[in-house]
């Protein structure tokens, strides 16, 4: 619905919706520009205090991408008139919990009444306007690394469905609950050219988002992608969520698979993540660095001259 919408000209906006990156960025100065973004969700989760701390750590995920810092938050809630404050209250203090860890102020909010349940945050941040990271900088030759494992959606699937084991569904709780701070410090002073969190788009989708804004081939190498344990037996079985097949179903016009790539693990590039991890684009020599500094850094593919599809599976 985007393209042909009236919109204002202001040079000041160095980051809009045109690549489809994670968040806007503002010029407020030579020295200083905003980063803005908003995610919020139903619960996927049974207790309500992970639930909002996981719908925190995504909303925080997106500042993380740009290369900024989170600042402030405003608090986005749609909760049952009727229902139980006590569930509320933990929905919110687990929210509070990953604002604390992030060192970012909750300074407000909006909610509404609602049946369905949904929370989640607006945040902004700060980053010097010579140091944003899009999605928009991949170059030929560079190395492509994610930060974290994979299959969250599946998994959650799985659980709906009575399959998933106690230990598989806390592997991926924790992968959720992890900000991704840590994978964006340990890049602070490496030569980032593009950057993109994986999240409600799955692997492939962002990555095509990547790839079309830098107008470059990505080239991934299935087999070196980190999945969460349990993932590729549930996909196996067949706990594939709906968006994981709407994911494919927009985004495989744009990719080639070679032929030898297991169906079930090209399956999970399409799944839907929570709170996924950081796609890098980077030059070879700080990939290495990278993932020296970073134990869960992996290197998963590189940057090609753009040919007829944008992304190829090896």
């Amino acid at each position: 619905m985007l393209p042909g919408l009236p919109s204002v000209a202001d040079p000041n906006v160095l980051v809009g919706f045109q690549t489809s990156d994670d968040a806007g960025v503002y010029r407020l100065s030579p020295e200083c520009a905003l980063v803005q973004t908003v995610d919020f969700f139903t619960p996927i989760v049974d207790d309500p205090f992970t639930f909002g701390a996981i719908a925190a750590a995504n909303a925080l995920s997106d500042v993380y991408a740009m290369g900024g810092r989170p600042i402030t938050a405003l608090s986005i809630l749609a909760y049952p008139g009727k229902g139980d404050l006590a569930v509320l209250r933990q929905i919110l203090e687990g929210g509070a919990s990953k604002m604390i860890e992030a060192a970012c102020p909750v300074v407000g909010g909006h909610s509404v009444n609602d049946e369905d349940i949904k929370f989640g945050y607006s945040i902004t941040g700060t980053v010097h306007p010579d140091r944003v990271w899009t999605n928009a900088g991949a170059r030929p030759g560079d190395t492509l690394l994610f930060t974290k494992r994979i299959g969250t959606g599946v998994i959650s699937t799985a659980l709906k469905r009575g399959l998933a084991s106690a230990g598989h569904v806390e592997s991926s709780v924790e992968s959720m609950l992890l900000l991704n701070r840590g994978a964006a410090e340990a890049l602070a002073g490496l030569t980032v050219h593009g950057c993109t969190d994986i999240t409600g788009f799955g692997f492939l989708g962002h990555a095509r988002e990547m790839a079309l804004a830098s107008n470059v081939t990505l080239e991934i190498e299935a087999a070196r992608v980190p999945l969460l344990p349990g993932a590729l037996d549930y996909a196996r079985q067949g706990a594939i969520p709906g968006g994981l097949n709407n994911n494919r179903d927009f985004a495989s016009p744009c990719v080639a698979p070679l032929s030898t790539v297991d169906p079930a693990l090209l399956q999970l590039l399409y799944d839907p993540q929570t709170s996924g991890g950081l796609l890098v684009s980077l030059p070879a020599s700080d990939a290495a660095r990278m993932c020296e500094r970073y134990a869960s850094a992996v290197i998963v593919g590189r940057v090609a001259e753009r040919r007829e599809k944008p992304i190829h599976i090896l």
